[in-house]
């Protein structure tokens, strides 16, 4: 017998491969609601990820739409309206894919206990992993700490489920005359800014939603697999998947790709090789490693993993901090990073690491203010990934960067951007120096820098820290916390 159902979307903004809609939708007509939880102590999305929100949205109303389906939005907490919402509609089932904060986890749990004792059935479903955080442990059952042996634990799971297909008809339940005033339109969430407008980088850059997901794993694997696993460390070279913020909101999910992969290459559609296939899956498997941390240690985004880093000599200085979110370091490399970032809500993995690597070994600056200033800036925002990586750099984190691997940002732009090209794009004021000048313009002869027009201290700013300084002097800090 038919019995409504309303289906909480989440991070799960798609029709296919969405176990938990697809269990609403055969049940019964489905009431499709998005909350933008407001609670306070829940972490907003950052200003990048509520743009991002708000397209996703619009193309998942109307992909619904096309389904017969309708999505509904509110704002508030969920804990008081979904219950709310399911009593006035006559829900008798509940269908949610799983979070892995541990706000989110709480808030799950107080749902089902509540709704269960109205008598409204409860069901929660991954998807938006390859395993359950808790799936994969050493052999004593512990959580794991290092990534290649969590990996090697994983894939010996084998080959994860088979995406399923989206439904082919959503029936809509039509929302009660008592609880309608507490549904908004898309533009009453304020989710895009306004004034000012600092989304037209990323208007022009991103397409979000399913669709565009769908598109852009198309792209990568038809063109960007073959030479990954070298590519993929070179900022100037679209080499890279981009997915990672089709994957952050769930409007395409990690089997998906997987299997996407392996027909692509069994079929001849994608050209790269073994090697390729298995770098692009490691880095699936970096995200499954930081959702498996995130979900053991709770406060991965605010508290140090390992708790010597506690006594770490931070020194806090409001100026530099500014200058790197701005991208006024005087580093071109790092530069580059913190404008493309801005402009485009995301910035190339290599450069991630460097820009993240100066501002907590070069600055001192805390881990933890570059996490905040991520979280606001990336479309890509994941609450594991972020603090995870951040971490990692940091050296505070599992499986950590060692605190000796100081990147320095010159070798690395010599190395990964050896024309300059990707420099020259996101620091323009730099763009006529020669190849051998561009990552260290303060080294330049002064007929050099006239001729390109560079004036160091006026046109682009002189180096923020004297990278040898600085590299000592982080290590000189790192050298007071390392016995304890």
């Amino acid at each position: 017998m038919a019995q409504h159902a309303l289906h909480w979307f989440r991070n799960d903004l798609r029709l296919a491969d969405n176990p938990a809609l697809a269990a609403a939708a055969q049940a019964g007509p489905v009431l499709c609601l998005y909350i933008l939880d407001t609670s306070p102590d829940r972490r907003p999305l950052g200003a990048a990820s509520r743009w991002w929100l708000s397209r996703s949205l619009d193309t998942l109303g109307n992909a619904l739409a096309q389904k017969g389906g309708e999505l509904v939005l509110m704002q508030g907490d969920p804990a008081a309206l979904i219950p709310r919402v399911a009593a006035a509609a006559g829900i008798r089932l509940v269908t949610w894919n799983r979070r892995y904060e541990a706000e989110a986890i709480a808030l799950g749990r107080q749902l089902k206990e509540e709704l269960s004792r109205c008598g409204i059935s409860v069901h929660s479903f991954n998807s938006h992993l390859l395993n359950e955080p808790w799936q994969v442990t050493t052999t004593t059952g512990q959580p794991m700490k290092v990534f290649t042996p969590y990996w090697r634990a994983a894939r010996q799971k084998g080959e994860p489920l088979a995406p399923i297909p989206a439904p082919a008809r959503i029936e809509a339940v039509a929302l009660p005359d008592s609880i309608e005033p507490l549904s908004v339109t898309l533009p009453n969430l304020g989710l895009e800014p306004r004034k000012p407008d600092w989304a037209g980088g990323m208007r022009a850059e991103w397409t979000p939603g399913e669709d565009g997901a769908s598109a852009r794993l198309d792209d990568f694997l038809a063109g960007g697999l073959a030479g990954y696993a070298e590519g993929r460390d070179r900022p100037g070279r679209e080499s890279t998947s981009r997915l990672s913020p089709h994957l952050r909101f769930g409007e395409i999910g990690p089997r998906q790709i997987w299997h996407a992969l392996h027909h692509a290459r069994a079929t001849g559609e994608a050209a790269g090789s073994e090697r390729d296939a298995e770098k692009f899956l490691s880095e699936i498997g970096w995200r499954e490693f930081s959702y498996h941390l995130l979900f053991h240690n709770p406060e991965l985004a605010t508290r140090n993993y390992d708790e010597r880093f506690d006594c770490f000599p931070w020194q806090p200085a409001r100026e530099a901090l500014s200058r790197w979110q701005r991208g006024q370091t005087g580093i071109p490399l790092v530069d580059a990073g913190m404008r493309e970032l801005w402009a485009t809500g995301w910035m190339h993995n290599r450069v991630r690491m460097v820009t993240a690597s100066f501002l907590i070994k070069h600055l001192l600056q805390d881990w933890r203010a570059g996490e905040a200033w991520f979280w606001d800036t990336l479309v890509d925002a994941d609450p594991a990934n972020n603090a995870a990586s951040w971490q990692w750099v940091a050296g505070s984190g599992a499986d950590a960067s060692p605190y000796f691997r100081i990147f320095n940002p010159v070798t690395q732009g010599a190395t990964h951007d050896p024309a300059g090209g990707y420099v020259r794009k996101w620091v323009p004021e730099l763009a006529g120096l020669a190849d051998d000048d561009i990552h260290e313009p303060w080294k330049a002869s002064e007929m050099a820098l006239r001729a390109a027009g560079v004036r160091i201290g006026e046109t682009y700013p002189a180096p923020l820290v004297d990278l040898a300084f600085g590299r000592q002097r982080a290590l000189d800090a790192f050298a007071e916390i390392r016995n304890r």
